[in-house]
């Protein structure tokens, strides 16, 4: 049970590893080389497969302007404005077309309507 924990955790952490390094616009191997570590050294922490050391932890937060405590997944996965993801999709949201924008945003707030227990539109 207690390895089942630690796996959970183990790929917890690589995840948001992998979600702050893709916040921060980065490639593995543009990480790679900014901490002087191997690309495949990279892939195998975001796959979860590698253990990440505590000093690792704290050089990954500082490249990635994130804290350690958001990259052990000890703070709450909540959206704020000031969340990396957010800025991110705002990055990804100003390269669409303007016509694409506008449908994108018709599908969030359909989404929205939708989750608030309103109608399904059929």
């Amino acid at each position: 049970m207690m390895s089942e924990q630690k796996d959970a955790r183990r790929a917890e952490v690589a995840s948001r590893l992998r979600e702050a390094r893709k916040m921060a616009g980065l490639s593995q191997g543009q990480v790679a080389k900014l901490l002087e570590m191997h690309r495949p050294t990279i892939t195998e922490i975001e796959a979860g497969n590698r253990r990440v050391s505590a000093e690792e932890l704290t050089r990954f937060a500082e490249l990635y302007d994130v804290t350690v405590s958001w990259l052990l997944a000890e703070t709450a996965d909540q959206l704020t404005t000031d969340d990396p993801r957010l800025q991110l999709a705002a990055r990804e949201l100003s390269k669409l077309k303007p016509d694409d924008l506008d449908r994108l945003l018709r599908l969030l707030a359909s989404m929205r309507n939708s989750n608030d227990g309103g109608e399904n539109p059929a």
